[in-house]
């Protein structure tokens, strides 16, 4: 009952949510979805991603067969920039049943991008439009293909400007 009412209230009511996390974790600590719950509070809403790993941590303990930890959990894992273990869960939970593949290869791709692999950033996020299933998601997908596009093509045209810059330079040593 607890549990159902922080999901009622976050993120609209985080006083009311962390209240009835705290009611739901004192009667069950191992409750994974409560966890997770109480993981994201400390992820999006107080920046304390170090709590929110335990948070995580602690859910996959309790069992790590349940699909809907790994999202949130590769989710701060990168804001947190622990990118070698957010490469191994992803590489993990991609291969669960029932996970959520979309929301997974998006990270992947964002992983990807904050690393500056914009070409395996791209490849990611066509992957997880593949798997989109509802427009806004597939939009937004379509949004941050064009961006990290955009950040490819700047990297490329930096990288001819230098070839010409050291082009002219040494033609005009040669002179």
């Amino acid at each position: 009952m607890y549990l159902f009412k922080a999901l009622d209230a976050y993120p609209y009511d985080l006083e009311e949510a962390i209240e009835a996390l705290n009611y739901a974790l004192s009667y069950d600590d191992k409750n994974a979805k409560a966890l997770c719950l109480m993981g994201k509070v400390y992820a999006e809403q107080l920046g304390e991603y170090e709590a929110a790993k335990e948070c995580f941590a602690q859910a996959m303990a309790s069992n790590m067969q349940v699909p809907y930890i790994y999202p949130d959990y590769v989710r701060t894992l990168i804001m947190n920039e622990d990118y070698e273990e957010a490469q191994k869960l992803l590489d993990f939970a991609i291969a669960l049943k029932a996970a959520d593949k979309a929301a997974l290869y998006f990270y992947q791709g964002l992983l990807n991008e904050v690393q500056s692999e914009y070409k395996e950033a791209i490849n990611a996020y066509k992957l997880a439009k593949k798997h989109g299933l509802n427009n806004e998601f597939i939009r937004r997908i379509e949004e941050e293909i064009g961006r990290v596009k955009g950040k490819l093509g700047k990297k490329k045209k930096k990288n001819k400007n230098k070839k010409k810059r050291k082009e002219d330079t040494s033609k005009n040593r040669s002179k």
